[in-house]
């Protein structure tokens, strides 16, 4: 490339920071390789829930995407938080196959930061010190363990968030908990909020504005077979390989754009339609972990994303997977 075609990859004048804590599920690593793809965010660092994942793997799954994507200079940091309710182990060592995955092993050594301090520690740190005139986003794709943990560390530190977009709740539809084999629960739950009921109250009760991505709207996005072969279509591309190599693992059951969902939020939030709706978290008993509409002075206001343009969703992913990451366009227009 020539020094012309690198001025028309210019950064925005002004990238909000953000902050991305996910837990290590296939479809977390695939909400990173897309937040990879966005030039107008600012990713300052990423935190690992131990919770849909086994946590070793799952950090070091998510240095070598940042790695594959020429952005090592993003520190990992890893939480040491667990919650009440344990998920499957047969959805936890997805990280150990994601780890030895052949586009993220290509390399001898990871060289992305790995943070040497508990990620609930770090996280506390980090908020403590924003600047209040620029808070960061917080994009949340997994429980609020680690961010409920920060939170009680350092009483205050919230001030340092604009914005949570958490994908999470089930509102007007079914949980995803399987009632048959989980004791005493009703059905009602979703995952990332049934993990740790408590946490998930808390941050609630903290007023940072939340936006929720619920399962109301990703069970209408699923991944299809014909996505996932148009993917492998085009896999000459890191991004598209990888996210073609994860979605593989998943397509011998129903499988929707959760996080990915979330995450494009941030990318184009033209594509969606928002809502707002009075929310409460029910912290035990058989509806544990339920996201339940309420009336004042019940619970609290957040924002729902209600609607997606779903052609333009699908399309949004492709084209930006089947392309260079933006970090290894800008070094290959350096002169």
């Amino acid at each position: 490339m020539t020094p012309s075609s690198a001025a028309a990859l210019p950064a925005p004048a002004h990238r909000p920071p953000v902050l991305f804590i996910h837990d290590g599920g296939v479809d977390d690593y695939l909400a990173l390789a897309l937040l990879l793809t966005m030039d107008h965010i600012d990713l300052r660092a990423i935190v690992v829930t131990p919770a849909d994942c086994y946590i070793r793997p799952a950090v070091s799954a998510t240095r070598k995407i940042l790695d594959l994507a020429g952005r090592s200079d993003v520190p990992v940091a890893e939480s040491t938080i667990r919650g009440l309710n344990p998920f499957p182990r047969l959805f936890r060592r997805d990280a150990f196959t994601v780890d030895h995955l052949p586009v993220l092993n290509e390399r001898e050594t990871v060289t992305a930061q790995r943070v040497d301090e508990p990620g609930q520690d770090y996280v506390a740190r980090l908020l403590s010190a924003v600047d209040p005139q620029e808070p960061w986003t917080v994009l949340e794709t997994g429980p609020f363990s680690t961010l409920a943990a920060a939170f009680d560390i350092a009483p205050g530190c919230e001030r340092g968030i604009r914005e949570i977009l958490w994908m999470g709740g089930a509102l007007d539809v079914r949980g995803n908990i399987d009632a048959s084999l989980e004791a005493g629960q009703d059905g009602s739950a979703e995952w990332n909020v049934y993990f740790d009921p408590p946490a998930a109250a808390r941050v609630f009760a903290s007023g940072v504005p939340i936006t929720l991505c619920p399962l109301d709207l990703t069970n209408r996005v699923p991944i299809t077979s014909e996505f996932v072969r148009r993917l492998c279509r085009m896999r000459r591309y890191p991004l598209c390989e990888l996210a073609a190599s994860c979605y593989a693992l998943v397509m011998h059951q129903d499988y929707f754009a959760w996080d990915v969902l979330t995450t494009a939020a941030l990318g184009r939030p033209d594509l969606f339609s928002r809502g707002s709706r009075q929310v409460e978290i029910v912290v035990d008993g058989p509806s544990q972990g339920r996201t339940r509409p309420c009336l004042p002075p019940a619970g609290r206001r957040v924002d729902v994303l209600t609607e997606v343009d779903l052609p333009g969703f699908y399309e949004y992913l492709f084209t930006r997977w089947t392309r260079e990451p933006p970090a290894l366009r800008r070094r290959s227009a350096t002169p």
